[in-house]
């Protein structure tokens, strides 16, 4: 009689846990489909004036009400590809040197202080880059790069020590802690055993770094490249002190620039009229599915990134 009426109550301990966890999983789901509707119902008066030119047009004239996106989200892209493109190698690098070759001794201690990097405030980081970092850029490096590349247009400009390229920068140092920290916890997960058969047949560390354990994380280090990706789209404060703040499109990425988050953090207290505001709300809206667009691809991406074994 014990044996059934406990059995009962494990059945309906089951049923409880399956319905909390179908409630909170369609919660995530619904509050992402409330914030997208706010975000519209807010857009409309932007959207029923610009229609799709707000996506093509440059103008920002708040005195005029004319309002455009794409130097913000030229900004945007722009300036998350240069921090990824900077930090992916990094942070790869400092993964695989404390998984395989630091010494014991130096792992942790490493390791901590990578991930300190992730808790200091957004903010902090803005204010090192337009106090110290922007003027060491204006006054060594910039001038180096105009000298020796300047025939390349995108290094053409003035060494101001701000705009796209100074953004991407601080936005790369931002987001290698995240990209290192995951991507050392996925070369931990490779079975020893594999990399041991490597070793087995004389395979050097390097070959048995690149032909076993990238393979055999590759769709895990993608998840760690989206999550870097995701937190340089959407950071603000960091951007918004040395990225310039110009509305302007410039090939050059020595040039001032803007994003859409930090036109929204420089602009939203100032907007008053109805349609200049709802601009704004339309640009919080654009960042929000170009990161759903951003995170469907990843997964797409990654789903193709399948392990198909290493071979030393």
């Amino acid at each position: 009689m014990a044996f059934f009426e406990r059995h009962k109550a494990d059945k309906i301990g089951d049923a409880v846990f399956r319905g909390v966890s179908y409630f909170f999983a369609v919660l995530v789901v619904v509050l992402m489909l409330f914030i997208f509707a706010v975000l519209f119902k807010e857009s409309l008066p932007s959207i029923r004036k610009f229609g799709l030119k707000f996506l093509t047009s440059a103008a920002w004239d708040p005195v005029q009400l004319e309002f455009g996106a794409l130097p913000a989200i030229y900004g945007t892209i722009v300036s998350s590809i240069i921090a990824i493109v900077i930090a992916v190698p990094i942070s790869l690098g400092i993964a695989i040197f404390l998984t395989e070759m630091a010494p014991k001794g130096l792992r942790g201690p490493i390791g901590t202080a990578i991930e300190l990097l992730a808790s200091i405030p957004s903010i902090i980081y803005g204010m090192w880059g337009l106090f110290v970092f922007a003027p060491f850029l204006s006054d060594h490096i910039e001038p180096w790069i105009i000298d020796h590349l300047g025939f390349i247009p995108i290094f053409n400009g003035a060494p101001l020590g701000i705009g796209m390229l100074p953004a991407g920068f601080i936005l790369s140092i931002m987001i290698i802690p995240f990209i290192s920290s995951v991507s050392r916890e996925i070369f931990q997960m490779v079975p020893p055993i594999m990399k041991e058969s490597g070793y087995g047949v004389g395979a050097t560390k390097w070959e048995v770094i690149r032909k076993v354990v990238i393979p055999y994380t590759r769709s895990g280090l993608m998840g760690a490249v989206i999550l870097g990706l995701g937190r340089a789209l959407g950071e603000t404060m960091a951007v918004t002190f040395v990225i310039g703040n110009s509305h302007e499109i410039s090939k050059a990425l020595l040039d001032p620039a803007t994003s859409i988050s930090a036109t929204l953090a420089n602009e939203f207290t100032e907007a008053v009229d109805p349609v200049y505001l709802s601009s704004l709300v339309e640009l919080g809206l654009i960042l929000f599915v170009i990161t759903f667009i951003v995170l469907v691809f990843s997964k797409l991406l990654i789903g193709g990134f399948s392990y198909k074994g290493g071979r030393p």
